[in-house]
Order: C-alpha cells, then structure tokens, then sequence
C-alpha cells in the first residue's frame, strides 16, 4: 500500500524559529525549490525574519490551494502593511524569489504613491532631495507635461 503522507521541509528563519510546511507548497519559492533539489529538508533562510516568513508561508499556503478567493486574499494580505513592512517582504520575497509575490507588493506599493507628491514619495523612499530650489522649478518647467491635471496627496499612507 502506497503512503499518502506529504513530505515536509522546516524552514528556519533569521531569527532560528522554525516551520513545518509542505514541500509541494514551499517549492513555489525558486530559492526552497533549489535546495530541495540539492536534498535540504531543513531550509535555512538568513535573509528571512521570523515575523515575514510567518506572512510568507500564509501566502504560499493560500495560493497552493489554487482557489477563486486568491484576488480577494491577496487585497486583504497587503491592505494593513505599512511601507516598512511592504519593502521588508519585497526584500524577502526577491531572496526567496517568489515573483508573484513580488508582483502584488510592488504593485501595491506603486498604487499607494500613484497620486502622491514629489515630497511624499521621497519621505516614503528615504530619497534626499539634491536639487536647489531653483533647480526644482527649472526641471517643472521642463517637463510640465508630467505634472499636468495631478492630484496632489501629500499624505504618507
């Protein structure tokens, strides 16, 4: 008689907790995928904290299961996470080389700032401003087109 169990892998995070999770389910992740195939069971992840890779596993989890409600869960996993939090598991999400996973929270991240201003978008990206306010204007000048009929929100959320 065939057995019917599953085989499981124990992915270990940065901060050494580990999880049980199906190898049908962890290998959508190309990074698990290609330790498997080099005889890993226990998958170590240092660049992986514990608290992403809770998220992570919730996400593969769900889309292993194939189901109708994907488009509604995915809206519902990203909804409450700050930006801190969306390029923590972008970071995690690239090592682990998960591109649906990356496509939903960069796509999140780009309608998040879509209306936002010049301003918010560099507090939001940490980006520091080096042109001199004269040289700001200039480049407006130069490419009004781009700012043409935008709504300006200069909210950080």
């Amino acid at each position: 008689m065939a057995s019917s169990s599953k085989k499981m892998l124990i992915l270990k995070s940065s901060d050494d907790d580990e999880f049980e999770i199906e190898e049908s389910i962890a290998v959508q992740s190309i990074t698990i995928k290609n330790m498997v195939e080099d005889d890993y069971t226990l998958i170590p992840l240092p660049n992986v904290n514990t608290q992403n890779l809770i998220l992570i596993i919730e996400y593969m989890k769900k889309h292993g299961e194939k189901t109708e409600e994907i488009k509604e869960f995915n809206m519902n996993f990203v909804k409450d996470m700050s930006y801190e939090q969306l390029f923590e598991m972008i970071f995690a999400a690239n090592y682990l080389h998960i591109s649906d996973l990356m496509d939903l929270l960069c796509m999140t991240i780009a309608d998040r700032v879509k209306h936002k201003s010049v301003i918010a978008i560099r507090q939001i990206f940490g980006v520091t401003n080096d042109y001199t306010p004269e040289e700001e204007e200039k480049l407006r000048e130069e490419h009004k087109w781009a700012h043409e009929g935008e709504e300006i929100d200069e909210s950080l959320d």
